[in-house]
């Protein structure tokens, strides 16, 4: 286990814009260093993601996946790279200027904002090896075109249990033309004197 003694917090997490074509749209973000000690030396990047079929994330370069929107995103010049102070704070605007021409038919798309350290500290590991340590955070952000993209639409392709993992796995495909989230709640039931039992 590293033992660091950096750190950056970035928020909210996600942002989700709506525009129309050739419009811009403006959130913030605020970027805080929680180190005691460390100044950081931070920079702003943009890269793709997306969902592999177990829901995990995978990040691919910007402009690189169908879905992105990397290429919509600016920040102010300011803020491309900058420093923070031990437990000091920015704010930092965020920007998607959606083309007049779009080059597909897609209404919703997606990309993700890093946050990079740019001048790894010194620390050690749980061993004691001295080690360096550079943090980087990541922000999804979605956009949906207006005033189309509406459609939420899940389809359960497949339920299978698998015995030897004690485990249920749900296949499911989003058939929408927007992103859709939401709790999937189970009850197992004893077929031979009908007890249910939640999960």
């Amino acid at each position: 286990m590293i033992q660091a003694q950096t750190g950056i917090s970035v928020s909210p997490p996600r942002l989700y814009f709506e525009s129309t074509v050739g419009n811009s749209n403006t959130q913030k973000i605020t970027v805080t260093n929680v180190s005691a000690k460390n100044s950081l030396d931070l920079a702003i990047s943009l890269g793709d993601w997306e969902y592999n079929e177990k829901g995990e994330n995978i990040m691919s370069a910007a402009n690189t996946l169908k879905v992105s929107c990397a290429g919509w995103i600016s920040v102010k010049k300011e803020d491309n790279y900058f420093t923070l102070g031990p437990g000091e704070r920015r704010d930092i605007d965020v920007t998607i200027t959606v083309p007049s021409k779009l080059s597909d038919t897609l209404e919703a798309h997606s990309a993700v904002l890093y946050v990079n350290q740019m001048n790894p500290v010194d620390d050690v590991d749980s061993k004691g090896a001295k080690i360096k340590v550079s943090i980087r955070s990541g922000i999804k952000i979605f956009h949906k075109l207006l005033p189309s993209a509406k459609t939420k639409k899940i389809e359960i392709q497949n339920l299978t249990f698998e015995k030897s993992k004690k485990q249920l796995e749900l296949f499911f495909e989003n058939e929408g033309n927007i992103w859709t989230d939401g709790k999937v709640f189970t009850d197992l039931v004893n077929m031979e004197n009908g007890k249910k039992s939640v999960c």
